[in-house]
């Protein structure tokens, strides 16, 4: 196989459950092919430089294998290879979204039955009075 379709190669690799998915993202400005924005049926060939956005997570993969077909997961691995900076760099923004998160200000626990009650009738005052 010397070429196949990005959504197609998308699918394949795991990076989105359906060809519809991947199709949205790309035509959303999510993929990037050697750092320009595509369409979906343009075709993929070995050690093209693809970005990928999903969700908080931005990666940077190598194409090192071509596929169409869905297969397990540790087959999908093998068509692409991510670059060491977009490790890294992911790692520390997963680690920065948790040490964010451990510094914000959680209750306890949820409030009881009681408590609840008081929250609503709070809630309930008419302040217009």
């Amino acid at each position: 196989m010397d070429k196949v379709r990005i959504d197609k190669w998308l699918w394949a690799a795991r990076f989105f459950k359906t060809r519809s998915l991947a199709k949205s993202a790309i035509e959303g400005g999510k993929i990037k092919v050697n750092g320009q924005r595509t369409k979906a049926s343009r075709e993929l060939t070995l050690d093209m430089v693809l970005e990928i956005r999903q969700g908080w997570d931005e990666k940077t993969v190598v194409v090192t294998g071509l596929s169409d077909q869905r297969r397990g997961a540790a087959e999908a691995t093998l068509l692409y290879r991510e670059t060491e900076e977009s490790e890294r760099r992911r790692k520390a923004q997963a680690e920065a979204r948790k040490l964010a998160r451990e510094s914000l200000d959680h209750p306890g626990q949820r409030p009881t039955k009681k408590q609840r009650r008081q929250i609503h009738r709070f809630k309930d005052l008419d302040l217009n009075d």
